[in-house]
């Protein structure tokens, strides 16, 4: 050994004298040549539930503590990681958070290690900081209880807890007990197997912030202490914490400095009594009256930042409005506290996570922040300093999101599925109240009417992603001894978070078909696809073509035609065709698949191919009012991978009754050459129009957004020629701008300015 055995292990400190086990990953090293040194690794447990020798593993990298992915976990991993924490093995390991979501990064994913490693950093992973998980998915390990000889940093094990995870604020006031959400109580902290309360002593509003942050609130407001101290008189209390001080912008109260009482605590906090706060609640949340004008007058004008593509309240693609054009930020050295900066603009409460990667499907348009650097303490993203974007920086690829911290409804705990084959998918069950008081009782919901925009809020409402498919028949899930029909005409805009928060027939039902095998069913799923038409190829490719009907007698076998041409002298004469290319990305998480399957393709003898979507897409012609004047729609003859971006595989292709589908990061393309690629125009008058084109018009396919399924663009026609101009997304625009826009007043000359 000589001089090397000094080098055999670190000697490192206990944080807080706590279970948490923060670990030295230097290992033995030989004089050598001089490298950049790795930076140094610290890992903990942490969690609750746990005994001393197991829990979620955290790790300290970069200045920052995160967690490990449980994406292709496995035993070997955990030995490396029971290594570090200094016992000899792993005797098993946890996937899916048992011990408790973390938060902060997610450092690691996809680790693969063989077993033998002295490090984590020298296993198979994606990258520090890489990851495509949720803290829902943190990774926890059960280590051999058995120390490594000689390992210094934990031969004493305390039996106290000392850190804080779970939090929550107790409603006093009889009204409040009942009713959701929770804005003010009593602060507990979990403690063993019950709630113990923080001494008020030092208590200032940045601590009360922090807790409103947690709890989904994005500010706090003064309460009433007085009231409180009378009723905490009469309480037996059980004081843990105590002397907290928070800089505000902590997204937990973990963060903050705080000191724990030890043994008897009662004679704690004699000067003082528990921790009460109370919380303003965002718009999506406010109760009352007095709280929603409040809001209302606080939003006057359209907001400049908005959230896309998330499955649930609270997350999404964050999207800010610059110069009338919303856009994207660049993740570069996003963090939570930008993230926080921005789910309090929102309404919402400090940020869980703030997600790198284009987590949430990709954006469109123009990136327009980079480097944002928030200090927390901003009202505002538009505040904090950040850099402008040159076209080298970012791609959309580095799209940033943001997961919030939202008031707990109960939504989840009125609602169920049965039957189903996994807990992503079943019949509908919903809890509907007999009366005050009285426990609910469960029945189905009626499937008529009943389509992807209903079950996108269900799946909401179960915490279960995105609808995959609504269902209105489910006579194959007949599982459940739940058999009356208690909703029907359920009507929903897509954005709803209850059921109950939609449209339907309230206690009068309504439905014509009230057996069982008709009640609705759902099949849910964490990711989606997300189409979009690249609306700049449209004005690029429009053309007029007078096209002679002896060439569309396939077209108007298969409707493509407008109904004019019915009574037109055929094979004599043509038809006035506005003609564009259609190139649709699917930028989501999921890829594009049609809802029938192959054995219920319609086959087309004239074209020779098959539909597997009846209407994939419409094409229309508006007057600047609205009036539909022509119209034209698309048939799926084809959907496959085109095109690609770099580095993503081709997956569909028609060829020889292929799978059809769009992958992530593919386009499908149709020329303006093809057959039906065009609006019927013949009928239409000189004059200023608006072009239309929706994607999955019927909702036929779920998709995480369908806000962006509309293209519209400006155009004049003069009975010889026609100009498209100003194509844009739908919502890809200012409120202001679309405003502009369908107050096109017409093009006075060839000159598109």
């Amino acid at each position: 050994m000589g001089s090397c055995g000094t080098w055999a292990w670190r000697e490192l400190l206990v944080l807080l004298s706590s279970v948490w086990l923060w670990v030295g990953s230097a290992q033995p090293t030989l004089p050598g040549p001089t490298h950049t040194p790795r930076p140094q690794l610290k890992f903990r447990l942490a969690g609750y539930p746990r005994k001393h020798n197991e829990g979620r593993v955290e790790v300290f990298y970069n200045d920052e503590w995160g967690t490990i992915c449980d994406d292709d976990f496995t035993l070997a991993n955990a030995h490396v990681l029971c290594r570090h924490l200094g016992f000899v093995a792993a005797t098993g390991w946890a996937h899916s958070a048992k011990y408790g979501k973390g938060i902060g990064r997610i450092w690691l994913d996809n680790v693969n290690c063989a077993g033998g490693e002295k490090s984590i950093g020298d296993c198979k992973h994606r990258g520090w900081g890489n990851s495509d998980c949720s803290h829902e998915e943190d990774a926890g390990v059960i280590c051999k209880d058995e120390r490594i000889p000689g390992f210094k940093d934990s031969n004493v094990i305390e039996t106290e807890q000392s850190h804080v995870e779970e939090v929550r604020l107790r409603p006093v006031v009889s009204g409040a007990r009942r009713q959701l959400p929770v804005m003010e109580g009593i602060v507990e902290v979990r403690y063993k197997d019950g709630w113990a309360q923080i001494c008020d002593e030092g208590w200032d509003s940045q601590n009360s912030r922090v807790v409103c942050g947690m709890m989904g609130f994005p500010a706090e407001k003064k309460v009433n202490r007085n009231f409180y101290k009378l009723f905490t008189e009469r309480q037996q209390l059980n004081y843990r914490l105590h002397s907290v001080s928070c800089v505000g912008t902590e997204v937990h109260l973990s963060m903050c400095t705080f000191e724990f009482y030890r043994g008897n605590t009662s004679a704690a906090c004699r000067a003082g009594m528990p921790v009460v706060v109370s919380c303003v609640p965002g718009p999506l949340f406010a109760t009352g009256n007095a709280h929603k004008k409040k809001q209302r007058q606080q939003q006057q004008g359209q907001p400049r930042i908005r959230l896309k593509g998330g499955a649930k309240v609270g997350e999404g693609r964050v999207e800010v409005l610059k110069s009338s054009e919303w856009g994207t930020i660049c993740d570069d050295r996003w963090n939570l506290l930008s993230a926080s900066v921005v789910c309090r603009e929102l309404g919402f409460g400090s940020a869980k996570e703030a997600l790198t990667g284009a987590r949430m499907g990709q954006g469109m348009g123009p990136i327009h922040m980079n480097e944002v650097q928030c200090l927390g303490t901003e009202k505002s993203l538009w505040s904090c300093p950040f850099k402008n974007i040159t076209q080298e920086d970012c791609k959309h690829t580095e799209d940033a999101a943001i997961r919030c911290n939202i008031p707990y409804m109960g939504y989840e705990n009125l609602i169920r599925l049965s039957g189903g084959r996994s807990r992503f998918e079943g019949r509908v069950e919903v809890a509907v109240r007999a009366g005050d008081g009285d426990q609910p009782r469960w029945g189905l919901v009626c499937g008529e009417g009943w389509g992807t925009l209903e079950a996108m809020v269900a799946c909401r409402q179960l915490g279960l992603g995105f609808a995959n498919h609504g269902l209105q028949e489910t006579w194959y899930w007949d599982a459940s001894n739940v058999t009356e029909m208690v909703l029907s005409g359920v009507k929903c805009a897509g954005h709803e978070m209850s059921l109950s928060h939609c449209q339907h027939h309230g206690t009068s039902l309504n439905c014509r078909n009230t057996g069982t095998r008709f009640a609705a069913g759902v099949i849910c799923s964490e990711t989606a696809s997300d189409l979009l038409l690249h609306a700049p190829l449209v004005q690029e490719t429009a053309y007029i073509e007078d096209r002679p009907l002896h060439m569309l007698y396939c077209a108007a076998e298969e409707n493509c035609l407008s109904s004019s041409a019915r009574l037109a002298n055929w094979p004599y004469g043509h038809r006035r065709l506005l003609r564009f290319s259609s190139q649709i990305h699917n930028n989501g998480r999921a890829d594009f698949r049609p809802k029938a399957g192959r054995h219920s393709w319609v086959w087309h003898e004239c074209h020779r191919h098959y539909h597997s979507m009846d209407i994939f897409t419409h094409y229309d012609i508006l007057t600047p009012n609205g009036t539909k004047v022509a119209e034209g729609h698309k048939a799926s003859f084809c959907l496959e991978d085109t095109e690609c971006e770099e580095d993503v595989a081709k997956r569909y292709e028609c060829a020889n009754f292929g799978e059809q589908g769009i992958t992530v990061g593919c386009w499908d393309l149709y020329r303006h050459d093809i057959d039906c690629q065009w609006i019927d125009i013949t009928d239409v008058k000189p004059g200023n129009y608006i072009l239309q084109v929706v994607i999955n018009p019927n909702f036929e396919v779920a998709e995480s957004d369908f806000t962006n399924n509309a293209m519209k663009c400006n155009c004049k026609y003069d009975g010889h020629r026609i100009w498209v101009h100003s194509c844009h997304i739908g919502d890809a625009l200012s409120e202001e701008a679309n405003k502009r826009f369908e107050q096109y007043p017409g093009q006075l000359n060839n000159q598109i300015s």
